[in-house]
Order: C-alpha cells, then sequence, then structure tokens
C-alpha cells in the first residue's frame, strides 16, 4: 500500500484499507489556496513516526505537497494538487498513479479553530450507497489496492451531492496536522 500511503502523507489525506474513491475529473485550478494552508505542518503516521508537510505554490492556483519521515528527509515525495471552496467546504484535488486507476482523488480539508490542517476522505461505503440511489453515477474498479469506486458525475453533480447536510455523514476525518514547531 505504499503508493497510497505516499498520496496519503504527501496531500494530507487518509489512512485506508486500501478502497479508494476516485474521480473522473479534477478540481479546475480557477481559486487561490487559503493563506493558511501554506507552510510546514507535522503529524505522526499510523505508527506514531513523526512526519513533515510542507505545502507551497507551484504556480497560479495550484500547490506542491512534500512530505517526509522525520528520521529520514531524503525520503522526500512531492504531488501537485488544486483547490476549490464550495458552500462552507474546502476541497483539495491530485492525480493517482496508474496503479491507482489514474484518477484523481477529491479530499475535503479545514484549519480549525486551533490552527490544525484536518482532512477528511469520503467514506467508500456512502460513495458506493449514492451511486446505488443514483444521487451520483460511477462503477466500482479494481486497483492493485484493492477495489474502489470511480465517480464520473460531472463536478457540479458531486458538489450538490456533497453540499447537501444530509449528506455529512460522508467526510470521514482522516488525518490532523499542526503548525511544524508547535
Amino acid at each position: 500500500m505504499k503508493t497510497w500511503r505516499l498520496a496519503v502523507i504527501a496531500l494530507s489525506f487518509l489512512l485506508l484499507s486500501g478502497c479508494l474513491v476516485t474521480f473522473k475529473n479534477p478540481l479546475p485550478a480557477r481559486e487561490a489556496a487559503p493563506h493558511e494552508l501554506l507552510g510546514q505542518w507535522a503529524s505522526k503516521n499510523a505508527w506514531g513516526e513523526p512526519l513533515n508537510l510542507h505545502i507551497t505554490s507551484a504556480g497560479e492556483h495550484r500547490y506542491k505537497a512534500v512530505s517526509y519521515p522525520t528520521a529520514k528527509p531524503g525520503q522526500r515525495d512531492e504531488y501537485l494538487f488544486t483547490v476549490s471552496r464550495h458552500g462552507s467546504r474546502w476541497y483539495l484535488s491530485a492525480p493517482l498513479p496508474a496503479k491507482l486507476g489514474g484518477h484523481f482523488i477529491l479530499a475535503g480539508f479545514e484549519i480549525n479553530e486551533k490552527h490544525e490542517l484536518v482532512v477528511y476522505n469520503l467514506d467508500l461505503d456512502q460513495i458506493h450507497q449514492a451511486i446505488g440511489q443514483q444521487a451520483l453515477h460511477g462503477s466500482t474498479v479494481e486497483t492493485a489496492e484493492g477495489d474502489g469506486v470511480l465517480v464520473d458525475s460531472n463536478m457540479d453533480q458531486v458538489f450538490a451531492y456533497l453540499d447537501d447536510p444530509a449528506n455529512a455523514d460522508v467526510f470521514v476525518e482522516a488525518v490532523r496536522y499542526r503548525r511544524a514547531g508547535q
């Protein structure tokens, strides 16, 4: 699960059990991230090992996340992503490697009142249910890490589903970072 774990760490995303919710389309690069997102963040992985995450601008409305374990700063992984604010939530989108379907992940994030970066994943079962109820369109996909789902609904339909208060439980906290040095 190394490739997915790297994507998770690099983009502050969740540690899943190998099942992914992916999207056919990325978020368009039309919006700037909140300034507070940029900078150095720290957390611990599932084994309690310290991790660092450095988020910088990588062009107009594009961002780069560089992750590395504190004990091994030479093991750096870099990922590009875009962000969008829709309703009261911030989202980020990043491409995945072909091994994981080659499409895009979509995650929610916030900078909370404690100034922590909290990243939310989409619950695979809830998205499967939404597809079964035709609230979203998509299909089950197989990846090297297990079965996932590819959502091919347009982003307006995706956001309409995600913004509905009845679907608030589709978000699951994945990881929590604090500013490095705090």
